[in-house]
């Protein structure tokens, strides 16, 4: 293969977390760099060798299009090193990956990931990848584009209500998954036969869910950058409404969601310190009781270490009083003691013309 490699087949390699397509004259060429995959992992027990370690088979870390990756394992005279291009096996056939962990790290990679850590049960690592592997991959990887705009119009002449995201072909080109979104079941059996007869490859069918096909389209989120999901993130964790209410974030949905129509999954990111501050705060149902009247919260200021209060009567003037105080306040009042009014412990106040509420927080109710 020449060095004039075309735009389309880059931008593939890309998604494959390589810098640039492999050229095939040296087959173990370390196309991939730390900073061009979300999911390369830094190993930190490089060049420690564990003298307990002694077993014939070995297990590696290995990566392919987009999110997926798995462990493989290989023979110990085989030395695969971090970067290379290997050929691994597949149901049927074999398929091409770029190896991302060796070496004693993986063992606690498969802890965290609980994954069978038995390398007797888990697929086997053929060889480096020779080649004419490399060129084959090459090439399929070369057909990826078309071949998911071809399907997506046989989806369309179908009249199936499904949206193919994707097209991932296996590195011998027999094989490729297709993965599709939907929002119901859909019958794609009319659909894998024109797909069979048209690129004359195995077909394999991959339901994924909208925070995934967010990870494969990519995008730019609110914040102005790339989307987490799509440049780093490659584990989901659940979001739900309560993280968003721990914040004192606005019951919008329109803010609070995502490209995917999910709550975004940066509001996990400091929901455990919010969460560590809230431990200093009085309960927040507590009535404060004084001479002019009892108050209830209003809104809270955590960093601050604020309590906006409001008397019953009159929740147009809002009081903010330090925590430290209301646990006074608290404390006084189970003894049946009652300051004389609140603005003596207000550390500011405010203003409100319309008191608002929290009548919108049932617009969260559909994240649910």
């Amino acid at each position: 293969m020449n060095d004039n490699i075309k735009a389309g087949t880059s931008e593939n390699f890309l998604q494959r977390g390589c810098c640039r397509a492999p050229r095939v004259f040296n087959p173990n060429d370390r196309i991939y760099q730390h900073k061009c995959c979300k999911l390369d992992q830094f190993n930190w027990l490089k060049g420690f060798d564990n003298i307990n370690s002694k077993q014939e088979l070995q297990v590696a870390e290995i990566r392919f299009k987009n999110d997926r990756k798995d462990f493989y394992a290989y023979t110990r005279d085989m030395d695969l090193k971090e970067g290379e291009i290997v050929a691994v096996e597949a149901q049927s056939g074999h398929d091409i990956g770029i190896v991302t962990l060796v070496g004693d790290i993986v063992e606690l990679q498969q802890k965290r990931k609980k994954v069978n850590s038995n390398p007797e049960e888990l697929k086997k690592v053929y060889r480096h990848a020779k080649l004419s592997d490399v060129e084959k991959w090459v090439s399929a990887i070369e057909l990826e584009t078309s071949t998911l705009h071809k399907t997506r119009d046989f989806s369309y002449d179908l009249k199936l209500n499904m949206k193919i995201n994707d097209v991932e072909y296996q590195g011998d080109k027999t094989k490729a998954i297709f993965y599709y979104t939907a929002d119901e079941r859909v019958d794609f059996r009319e659909l894998i036969k024109l797909m069979a007869e048209e690129f004359r490859i195995r077909v394999e069918m991959r339901q994924i869910g909208m925070r995934q096909e967010a990870a494969k389209l990519g995008g730019i989120g609110s914040c102005g950058r790339e989307l987490c999901c799509a440049s780093w993130m490659a584990d989901f964790n659940s979001v739900t409404t309560g993280v968003a209410r721990v914040q004192q974030l606005s019951p919008n949905p329109q803010k609070l969601a995502g490209q995917c129509g999910k709550l975004k999954c940066c509001l996990n990111y400091e929901y455990a310190a919010y969460e560590d501050a809230l431990k200093e705060f009085p309960d927040e149902r507590t009535v404060l009781k004084t001479k002019k009247g009892d108050a209830t919260v209003q809104k809270i200021d955590i960093f601050k270490k604020l309590m906006w209060y409001a008397y019953t009567n009159d929740r147009s003037n809002l009081m903010a009083i330090p925590i430290d105080k209301v646990k006074e306040i608290v404390i006084e009042n189970k003894k049946n003691r009652f300051p004389e009014k609140l603005e003596d412990f207000a550390f500011m106040k405010e203003q409100q013309t319309e008191y608002s509420g929290n009548n919108n927080n049932d617009d969260l109710r559909r994240f649910d």
